[in-house]
């Protein structure tokens, strides 16, 4: 997490919590409080996981305008992309680390390392799992199938 985030996150808190003008007074005894209850606890959240809520991730996708993973969104083709008659196509960067296999593998052990791999992160077996880590066993099942795809059509 950037230092700066978290510095103003905290000034921020601070402020609304300390400041006299808030979204419901303090004067009001439980009701003025609640907002800064609910305030400090969501920073306390924050400071523990690193990341928001799961119901606040808008806020996220709003301000910095990304696909909630953290990167921002672009379009095009990307590093590892290229162009073919049909669309793009992955290239994995190095198929081999990604299937835990050493280069020069046999066609039955990268079956084997990729019938290993996409039992662990297969999106069925992570959908009790939380939705950060279920997108990122997603995009990781997604290199294990396009590097296995590779490989196949490598050693065929």
């Amino acid at each position: 997490m950037n230092p700066f985030w978290l510095i103003l996150a905290l000034i921020l808190v601070l402020i609304y919590v300390l400041s006299p003008i808030d979204g419901v007074p303090d004067v009001i005894p439980i009701l003025g409080w609640l907002d800064d209850s609910v305030l400090v606890g969501l920073l306390i959240y924050f400071l523990r996981y690193g990341r928001l809520p799961g119901f606040l991730s808008w806020i996220n996708r709003l301000l910095f305008k990304n696909n909630g993973t953290g990167q921002e969104t672009r379009t095009g083709a990307s590093v590892g992309q290229e162009q073919s008659g049909s669309g793009t196509r992955k290239v994995p960067a190095d198929p081999y680390e990604i299937l835990g296999i050493a280069p020069g593998a046999s066609r039955e052990q990268i079956h084997a390392a990729y019938r290993a791999a996409v039992q662990q992160y297969h999106p069925d077996k992570v959908a009790h799992l939380g939705v950060e880590l279920q997108e990122l066993a997603r995009k990781k099942f997604v290199e294990i199938q396009a590097a296995y795809e590779f490989l196949m059509k490598e050693t065929a």
